[in-house]
């Protein structure tokens, strides 16, 4: 059972926040209420191994196909899916598996799966995302970064330019037993994932930090070549990796107007 909250008019469209790692859906505390406020229906859940409810222990029962599942379980109509980090890993999953339960995708950071895959081996990319390979070990990750009561899970938070309070927050729930291993196995699971990377017809912003350190500007400008629905993208100059908690005031303006234009 995933830990989920409902914010705004039971009346309204639904939107779906989809948080990443380390996260919860706090990592939405800046941006529901404006969503709130212009009259949506919001639900945040807190995803598979990051709910107490819904924390299996094997790697495969973290496959993305399962995660999808988990969010298609969330939706009772025609849906505007926001995702950060791996909710936007989730999001484009979602849109290319099932499209018609979709009015809208916003993906944050992340870039289409298919510009991710052909940055990795073109530039930088690969070099970025090396802590992904890290992260497959077993046991030695989950020590290395709780080590010091989470000083290590800290420092790289607070390090790629996430706020204290927040930081404190994640590292306080990935210390919870089991919660870390969880949370980890959302990238151990990525060898047993089967979803093949696909055109996305759905209306499509993407917004992408220019500082950010785990994703380059390649596989953010080349997302335009996979969405051949309506798309708009969005960089933000200033912004970093963690943009709900750290920009949600630059989020919000093109993020309403893509949820008015595809209402």
């Amino acid at each position: 059972m995933l830990d989920i909250r409902h914010e705004g008019d039971p009346t309204g469209q639904p939107v779906l926040l989809l948080h990443g790692f380390p996260q919860s859906g706090a990592s939405w505390d800046r941006v529901w209420p404006a969503l709130v406020e212009a009259g949506y229906r919001v639900t945040i859940p807190d995803q598979r191994g990051y709910s107490p409810g819904l924390r299996p222990t094997r790697r495969s029962d973290y496959r993305l196909e399962a995660l999808v599942e988990d969010v298609v379980g969330l939706i009772d109509a025609p849906t505007h899916l926001v995702g950060h980090d791996w909710g936007a890993v989730v999001g484009w999953a979602l849109a290319m598996r099932r499209p018609e339960l979709l009015r809208s995708l916003t993906a944050i950071s992340v870039p289409h799966p298919a510009a991710m895959a052909k940055s990795l081996v073109t530039s930088a990319q690969a070099l970025q995302s090396g802590y992904v390979l890290a992260f497959q070990l077993p046991l030695l990750p989950e020590r290395l970064l709780l080590a010091g009561n989470g000083a290590v899970l800290r420092r790289m938070l607070r390090g790629t330019g996430l706020d204290a309070a927040a930081t404190e927050e994640y590292v306080t729930r990935m210390r919870e037993p089991g919660a870390l291993t969880a949370a980890l196995n959302w990238y151990r699971g990525l060898p047993f994932s089967r979803t093949p990377a696909r055109p996305v017809t759905v209306p499509t912003l993407y917004v992408w930090g220019a500082r950010d350190v785990a994703l380059n500007r390649k596989g953010a400008e080349t997302t335009v070549d996979h969405v051949t629905g309506p798309y708009e993208f969005v960089p933000l100059t200033r912004a970093g990796h963690w943009i709900p908690e750290r920009h949600a005031d630059e989020l919000l303006d093109p993020l309403l107007r893509h949820l008015r234009r595809n209402s």
